[in-house]
């Protein structure tokens, strides 16, 4: 499809929104479209920035002494109808913000399951989703020593559909970790491992869910907590997961 089409619904798909069809023809043009992808990539930091900016927002108390003492005056009818227009877009910004905090941090794990769909949108839009690239386990295992405080097993993948592509580093709760990409057909799957302690008050239990239109398996495992985020099937990530739990 032409870009122009799907211009329009970036915010839809990111927040997923569009109807199942839609979402699924919009997430193969974006592994195919470097254009779209790069605006999507764009995207997602403009929505993690107005994120991070809503949580650093505190009011002034100073600025409600101002207008009370202003309106008391003599010419409170004229200061009032002067500062309304002010008063309305504050209440406006700090609703809209209210709103969009209320739905990224409903609770903990919804917080954190948006920055980890963040995360892997941002990989399916990169042009180099990963630092090291191999297909081999005994080579994406070592690459990650010295550069996250623990260590992970690996599957073997031998007679399954699934195909190590790489990995990096990523970030969660400005701890470092793991993102392994796999490969089922056209698809990619990010699996995002770190260590349980680092991630605070996250929820400790299994989890199978929904982030924005991708599908999510998590558990713990000798203090290390797996997420695997993809827009394949449920049972594909079942598999995947089972797999990586035999491993560690």
């Amino acid at each position: 499809m032409a870009c122009e089409l799907w211009s329009g619904k970036l915010d839809a798909y990111f927040d997923g929104e569009l109807p199942a069809n839609e979402e699924r023809a919009f997430a193969e043009h974006l592994r195919q479209c470097p254009s779209c992808s790069a605006e999507g990539l764009e995207q997602l930091q403009l929505k993690r920035a107005i994120r991070t900016a809503g949580q650093r927002f505190t009011t002034d108390p100073e600025f409600r002494a101002r207008i009370e003492k202003r309106a008391a005056g003599r010419n409170s009818i004229a200061l009032l109808s002067r500062w309304l227009p002010a008063l309305v877009a504050v209440t406006a910004m700090l609703l809209a913000g209210a709103l969009f905090l209320a739905r990224y941090r409903r609770n903990p794990e919804t917080q954190m399951l948006s920055e980890l769909a963040d995360l892997h949108a941002a990989t399916l839009a990169s042009a180099n989703p990963v630092d090291v690239i191999s297909t081999d386990r005994h080579t994406v295992k070592p690459w990650f020593e010295g550069k996250i405080p623990f260590t992970f097993n690996l599957p073997e993948l031998q007679d399954s559909p699934f195909e190590l592509v790489g990995g990096k580093v990523s970030y969660l709760n400005q701890s470092p970790g793991a993102e392994l990409i796999f490969r089922l057909r056209k698809h990619q799957i990010s699996v995002f491992i770190f260590q349980e302690r680092a991630l605070g008050k996250a929820p400790i239990n299994e989890i199978a869910t929904n982030a924005l239109s991708f599908t999510v398996r998590s558990w713990t495992r000798n203090g290390l907590r797996y997420f695997v985020i993809g827009d394949v099937s449920p049972q594909d990530l079942d598999r995947l997961s089972d797999l990586l739990k035999a491993a560690s």
